[in-house]
């Protein structure tokens, strides 16, 4: 049987993936108490290799498989209908999100070890945004302010603050680097003086 550990619902209670697998109920995996993970997510873990920051949220229909790690940073939004799978390692930095429909493969699918199937890793930086149905492959790293237009299939790495489209992908634009890391800046500004008493 699989091993599958357990996400919180939205309504704080545990709930476990489907019947038939192993639960397992020690040590917790790191879940932000501001995190928002709707009930028809399914987070697929061993209880250690999950990590969701503050105010992410993973969206009702999403697919999360954390192989060999996941770590999902701060204010992230996973869509509707993503998918990350392979058994690799993942991570997604703060300010980062998926549109729906996107897949994200961290190795290659091997229905037995003698076939030969590798794990990676995808990383991907902060502030990025990763249009509708892309499909990124195992080995990439997407640095930091990249922005990819819809359906694209990212097989290489990207550099940060590039905007990427067509197919093959290329760079089209570039972001505003200055006025999006000042918008931050005002934002946790905020935020922090709303947290204070």
């Amino acid at each position: 049987m699989p091993i599958c550990g357990e996400t919180p619902a939205s309504n704080g209670r545990l709930r476990g993936i489907r019947s038939g697998h192993i639960f397992l109920r020690s040590p917790p995996v790191t879940i932000a108490a501001t995190a928002r993970i709707y009930p028809g997510a399914r987070l697929i873990h061993d209880g250690t290799n999950l990590s969701v920051g503050e105010y992410s949220q993973i969206d009702d229909f999403a697919f999360v498989h954390a192989g060999k790690r996941c770590a999902i940073g701060r204010f992230v939004h996973i869509a509707s209908f993503v998918s990350i799978s392979g058994g690799g390692e993942f991570s997604i930095g703060d300010f980062s999100g998926f549109s729906a429909g996107c897949r994200v493969i961290t190795g290659e699918d091997a229905a037995e070890p003698f076939l030969g199937g590798r794990t990676s890793h995808v990383t991907i930086g902060e502030h990025v945004i990763v249009g509708t149905n892309t499909v990124i492959f195992p080995g990439v790293t997407i640095g930091e302010g990249a922005a990819i237009g819809a359906c694209a299939m990212v097989r290489k790495d990207l550099a940060p603050w590039g905007v990427y489209a067509g197919e093959p992908l290329r760079r089209i634009a570039t972001r505003d680097r200055d006025a999006i890391l000042e918008k931050r800046r005002l934002f946790l500004q905020k935020l922090a003086a709303s947290r204070s008493p």
